[in-house]
């Protein structure tokens, strides 16, 4: 498979773009305005502990206290295969022993110490973030703290080592393993990364040092200052990608600016020699993005319906407790055969959906409904194609079986906001929902208000205002509708525009004085 990054850098921007055979699979922005927080470490502060939810909230500074849930804590001897992902952040697969023996098995099945026993109000904690503030809740933290090299993820207190799970070769896994083992330092544990594959005890030890340093570096820090304060900060998003994919795997890495060129350069000179020939400087007038093509894959990266090749397409819905996904076959209907047809738009579905979430950082509990296929077998075919494309993903991502209903259920981490929430902004208009009250609709609601205060008989003069586009509508089509209600209620209906209300809202005023009237319903 053909693998390059693109890096496009302009003053208050960065994207970087990954492609896969020419396709655009990941898009990642870094704005001047915007900040990253995952993998910072902080000091922070416990500001409440729920023993019922075993969780605690911690005040690191920001506008949303972080969440620690107790399975989370620091402490404790790791066990069993471990895994690291390419954000660099190491992933316990077999749970956390706690005190006693016990063995924590994540959120849902830890049976170690309660939360009530280890943190208190006010105490003062050394936390990592792990996933970023998204929408109403705050950013997700834990006591495990994990320091990602090139090479090695390295964690501080754990007496641990272990090799990604993606380094399949048997014979270098027993190798990589009996190195760690010989460079582990005191300070913690170690786990190969993926990209560490055949690297020599001498690579290794060089990164050793640099990661325990920083992490002394945190210690101290810790001492010195009070919570809530950072104490160390990941690396920027194209130093941290360049540090955590790009490896023998990428075929170029092509860059738009000739500073950060040379800062990769000079970096990779220093980490892995054998890939700075793959790094390349793009210097045509025509922008970067552009002559790759890629600009108008990224604007359908925000629209709900993805055309398929086949003709069918896919309809992407996010609401606050999962994301939907339909498949429609469209104008593609086949020849003879309907469940020939259905499957091959059901397969070509199956590769743009598990893009379309890598494309736009799409995480969380996933819904999607594929084309009802009468025999079993296809529906297994589906769903090979399905994992076998998600198997691409950086992120972990696991689907389950087709359920009764013909529905494919699967989560998909998430550590970040989406593409679409980052870039966009709730619509004034619609406040989010998608959509407004039709004109007639609207008419029909200011008549009934209209009628409620008319029963009351207290006003002479009515004043309505209304959006600009809802105020034409009212006099061009509903001037009889106010001559009506003056013939039965005796007051004047005035009908004005406001271009600062939205299209769903309206005012009455009496009037003169402009005085609101408010009209209890029920």
């Amino acid at each position: 498979m053909k693998r390059e990054i693109l890096v496009n850098v302009t003053p208050k921007e960065t994207r970087v773009a990954i492609l896969e055979d020419d396709l655009l699979v990941e898009l990642l922005v870094d704005r001047e305005e915007e900040e990253r927080h995952v993998g910072d470490v902080y000091k922070g502060l416990v500001t409440a502990v729920l023993p019922g939810m075993q969780s605690a909230f911690i005040d690191i500074g920001m506008a949303k206290s972080g969440f620690l849930h107790v399975s989370d804590l620091a402490g404790g001897d790791y066990q069993g295969e471990e895994d690291d992902d390419d954000d660099g952040n190491s992933s316990r697969r077999q749970g956390r022993r706690g005190r006693g023996g016990r063995r924590g098995r994540g959120r849902k099945g830890y049976d170690g110490p309660v939360i009530q026993d280890q943190l208190k109000r006010g105490q003062e904690i050394i936390v990592q973030v792990t996933k970023e503030a998204i929408s109403t809740k705050g950013p997700r933290l834990t006591g495990q703290v994990s320091l990602p090299g090139r090479f090695l993820v390295f964690m501080p207190g754990i007496d641990h080592v272990g090799v990604s799970r993606k380094i399949d070769d048997r014979a270098e896994r027993a190798r990589l393993r009996r190195l760690l083992h010989e460079v582990k330092p005191k300070e913690g544990g170690l786990i190969v990364r993926t990209v560490g594959e055949e690297t020599n005890e001498a690579g290794f030890e060089r990164e050793i040092r640099s990661l325990v340093d920083t992490w002394r570096k945190v210690c101290n820090k810790s001492g010195r200052v009070k919570a809530p304060s950072l104490l160390h900060q990941e690396a920027e998003l194209t130093s941290g990608l360049i540090r955590d994919i790009f490896s023998e795997k990428v075929d170029r890495l092509v860059i738009d600016n000739r500073q950060l060129y040379t800062q990769v350069r000079r970096y990779l000179k220093k980490v892995s020699p054998d890939l700075v020939s793959r790094v390349q400087l793009y210097s045509d007038r025509i922008p970067l993005f552009d002559a790759m093509g890629i600009e108008p894959e990224i604007e359908v990266a925000f629209q709900r319906t993805v055309p398929l090749k086949s003709g069918g397409s896919i309809v992407i819905e996010a609401t606050e407790a999962l994301v939907s996904i339909d498949v429609n076959t469209g104008r593609y209907t086949g020849k003879k055969n309907p469940e020939a047809t259905i499957l091959k738009t059901n397969l070509d579905a199956a590769r743009e959906i598990a893009r379309q979430l890598r494309l736009r950082d799409i995480g969380g509990i996933i819904v999607c409904d594929f084309i009802d296929m009468e025999l079993a077998a296809n529906r297994k075919k589906v769903l090979q194609e399905f994992k076998s494309w998600l198997g691409r993903d950086r992120a972990k991502t696991k689907a389950f079986e087709v359920s009764e209903l013909g529905l494919i259920e699967m989560t998909r981490q998430r550590r970040r906001p989406s593409l679409h929430q980052s870039a966009t902004e709730v619509c004034e208009e619609c406040d989010g929902s998608g959509s407004i009250l039709q004109f007639g609709t609207m008419a029909r609601k200011i008549e009934r208000q209209l009628r409620r205060v008319g029963l009351e008989g207290k006003e002479k003069k009515i004043l309505v205002e209304v959006h600009p586009a809802v105020a034409l509508f009212l006099l061009e089509e509903e001037k009889d509708t106010f001559d009506r209600i003056k013939k039965h209620f005796g007051f004047e209906v005035q009908v004005r525009d406001d271009p600062l209300l939205r299209r769903d809202d309206f005012d009455l005023l009496a009037m003169p004085g402009r005085r609101p009237i408010k009209v209890d319903v029920g």
